[in-house]
């Protein structure tokens, strides 16, 4: 009797469990219909809007980075047209829970396969040049949450290179908040010009 008592328990936990999971998905969903707006319905992005694909991204990168632009630490620099989009969108997500239902809805969408959209770049010298992100974003630009470093393989290349120019000019990790982004600007520095950004670019492609 004693042990049924505890299977039911046990049963009707792992049930609670479930539906919570179900709606969370349901909330995440419902709530993404506002980002498909520009990222697409399947997170694929669009160049156009200046919205990358996001689809497969991981659910704490997405949470930390909605969470900037919320309070806008990113998003706000007047040369941010893309961010200062993000920001009304973030602080759109009410709660932190909206915030984590949507995060999880997009990381669980099926990884995109962006097409390549950039030229000249050179991936043997970019292989080199790419030794020093791989500390934070992986060999394989698999990402590494120990450190805070997200995937890159499913990354629009067009996006990379805007994000790397971003850092480079301080419009983003500029803001004294942003210690993360601040970091991500001294390894940007790292790449003294336009072609090292086209080459590490184009060994990032490579990782696919």
């Amino acid at each position: 009797m004693k042990r049924l008592s505890i299977a039911m328990a046990v049963g009707a936990v792992l049930g609670g469990v479930a539906s919570a999971a179900v709606a969370d998905e349901a909330r995440g969903r419902a709530l993404f219909g506002q980002c498909a707006q520009c990222h697409g319905p399947e997170g694929a992005g669009s160049k156009m809007a200046s919205a990358p694909a996001i689809a497969g991204l991981e659910g704490w990168y997405i949470e930390q980075q909605l969470k900037k632009f919320r309070s806008g630490v990113r998003g706000a620099h007047p040369d941010d047209v893309a961010g200062l989009r993000m920001y009304p969108m973030a602080l759109w997500l009410k709660s932190d829970d909206d915030l984590v239902a949507v995060a999880g809805y997009v990381a669980s969408l099926p990884d995109p396969t962006p097409k390549s959209t950039l030229a000249g770049g050179d991936a043997q010298r970019g292989k080199a040049l790419y030794a020093t992100c791989a500390a934070c974003h992986g060999a394989q630009g698999e990402g590494n949450q120990a450190v805070n470093g997200p995937a890159l393989v499913a990354t629009n290349d067009w996006y990379l290179e805007t994000q790397l120019r971003k850092y480079k000019s301080g419009v983003r990790g500029g803001n004294p908040q942003d210690q993360l982004g601040a970091l991500m600007r001294s390894m940007a520095g790292t790449l003294p010009d336009d072609q090292a950004i086209a080459d590490v670019i184009a060994y990032i492609e490579t990782l696919r």
